[in-house]
């Protein structure tokens, strides 16, 4: 191998190695990360909490992290964890500095592996998709708060895309605290009140985000953030 090729490949190593990791945690853990692994394991994780809090939350920390991280499934269980064994706060606190932890280190992978080169290929390519990309600059914070808000796009989609834009990390790790912050707090919510629900043994009403005293803020924060697309788009009609 030409030393010319060992930076790029130095570079593309974490990404590499996290989509392993991933695609076998995909078909590891698909069943393990689940409420009813969690009915079971809940008095020795309370026991656990009760014994050394602060051991008890840095595990919990390091384990949501490297699982929104490496893109496992359990994330949402991860968040209803988080409330069940912390309570609201500071649960929602761990639950947000864990998931964002997470998300910036997966994109810097991804952007340090193949996202600067995307991002360049783009922007060389013109045409269309060149003025997507600009377009895409004019309005990033929008965009990225659009992407934590609305929940119909998938958290490590909202992750990897940013990367390949070539956005800012601070404006990405920014909207991510910020963005999932609402969401955090209805989920981590819902945790609190877990306890209860896996001694009968029930499931949580996970559609709670859907009824419309919680989807109506959500949404109408995600029309404040589409708003300086909007404008931009009607001053240019003008």
């Amino acid at each position: 191998m030409s030393l010319s090729r060992s930076p790029a490949l130095a570079r593309r190593l974490p990404i590499l190695l996290i989509l392993v990791v991933a695609i076998g945690g995909a078909l590891l853990l698909h069943d393990r990360l689940s409420f009813e692994g969690l009915a079971r394991h809940r008095e020795a994780l309370l026991a656990f909490r009760d014994a050394n809090h602060a051991a008890a939350a840095l595990t919990f920390v390091a384990a949501y992290m490297a699982i929104v991280l490496f893109s496992l499934p359990g994330a949402l269980i991860c968040t209803l964890t988080g409330g069940f064994l912390f309570g609201l706060f500071p649960g929602v606190l761990y639950n947000v500095a864990a998931a964002s932890a997470g998300a910036v280190l997966l994109f810097l992978a991804a952007r340090a592996g193949f996202g600067a080169s995307i991002a360049a290929r783009m922007a060389a390519q013109g045409g269309a998709v060149a003025r997507l990309q600009a377009g895409l600059k004019e309005s990033e914070w929008s965009v990225l708060f659009l992407m934590r808000l609305v929940p119909v796009v998938p958290f490590f989609v909202a992750n990897l895309l940013p990367a390949f834009l070539n956005v800012p990390l601070h404006r990405f790790a920014i909207s991510t605290v910020l963005g999932i912050l609402p969401g955090a707090l209805v989920y981590t919510s819902v945790g609190t009140g877990l306890g209860a629900v896996l001694a009968r043994g029930e499931a949580p009403d996970l559609g709670i985000i859907f009824t419309p005293q919680v989807l109506g803020p959500l949404l109408g924060l995600a029309a404040l953030s589409a708003l300086p697309i909007v404008l931009r788009l009607a001053r240019r009609g003008r």
